[in-house]
């Protein structure tokens, strides 16, 4: 068989081009594929610096504090977070722009480690001293409490030594006498009784204020009306009408204290009855008695 050397060459240089022509293709499929792959990648690393960038302005607006400086410097670093977070989603993906992106990134989280340990600190220092205030808090609350207490007994006290320290009597008894010849004789007879004496003891209290006492008596007779009105003696808003008063100097001894009480000549005879007897220390009952007249 004779082969034509030129239809062979034709196939040969044919042939030669499809394998050409399929290593091309071949190769720029793997090209498209790498490129591909690499440009994947880039988005997703510019994802990830774009995530760490809105993470860090999250931390920012968390972060509340109350000193002035670093308040500031938080507020500096949040704004160049900010901006550097809207440059890199206005740039499109390049390895070079990513390297910047994240050199930058890497000097933010380096400032904002020494911030936020600034911030921690001052925190801790805030939380102390609101345990400080609180206790100091707990502790002016139980001082009130017991200066209250104390204030109350002093009070209670102070109550107590006015009521101790108030002139006390005791043992009253009062009886009617008539004048016989100069002389008193003692009588329950209301038409002969020309005047009633009242006595009483004055109590030993070192309490009490010594010097002179004014002591008042007070008689009504059955008619409700007033032995030997002396008029009225007034204490303030309240009054007395009384029989008699009588001047004693208290040593804060005992003291045996008898007053006469004469009644008047228009009330003569007295009428039959009982007859009440009260004594007053100022405008203060020190204790009562009475008597019967037939």
């Amino acid at each position: 068989m004779i082969v034509n050397p030129q239809s062979f060459n034709y196939r040969l240089i044919i042939g030669s081009l499809i394998v050409a022509v399929a290593v091309l293709t071949v190769y720029s499929f793997t090209s498209y594929q790498s490129i591909v792959s690499h440009q994947q990648f880039l988005e997703q690393e510019k994802k990830l610096v774009e995530s760490e960038l809105s993470q860090m302005i999250t931390r920012y607006d968390d972060v509340s504090i109350s000193n002035d400086l670093i308040s500031s410097q938080l507020e500096d670093a949040k704004k160049r977070t900010r901006i550097t977070l809207d440059s890199l989603r206005m740039l499109r993906s390049d390895l070079s722009v990513l390297s910047k992106f994240k050199r930058q990134l890497f000097n933010l989280k380096a400032r904002n480690k020494i911030l936020f340990k600034t911030v921690d600190s001052l925190d801790e220092v805030n939380k102390n001293l609101e345990k400080q205030k609180l206790l100091a808090y707990n502790e002016l609350r139980k001082q009130k409490r017991e200066n209250s207490t104390l204030l109350k007994e002093n009070e209670d006290l102070e109550k107590s030594i006015e009521i101790g320290a108030k002139l006390t009597a005791n043992s009253f008894h009062a009886k009617g006498f008539e004048k016989f010849f100069g002389a008193k004789r003692s009588s329950n007879k209301a038409k002969r009784v020309q005047s009633i004496e009242v006595c009483f003891t004055l109590a030993e209290n070192s309490l009490t204020e010594a010097g002179e006492k004014e002591l008042y008596i007070q008689i009504l007779n059955p008619r409700n009306n007033v032995v030997a009105d002396k008029g009225a003696i007034h204490f303030g808003n309240s009054s007395l009408i009384y029989s008699a008063r009588k001047v004693v100097n208290y040593d804060n001894k005992v003291i045996e204290v008898c007053i006469d009480v004469d009644a008047d000549i228009d009330e003569q005879p007295l009428v039959s009855g009982m007859y009440y007897v009260s004594i007053f220390h100022e405008d203060r009952k020190l204790g009562s008695t009475e008597v019967k007249l037939k």
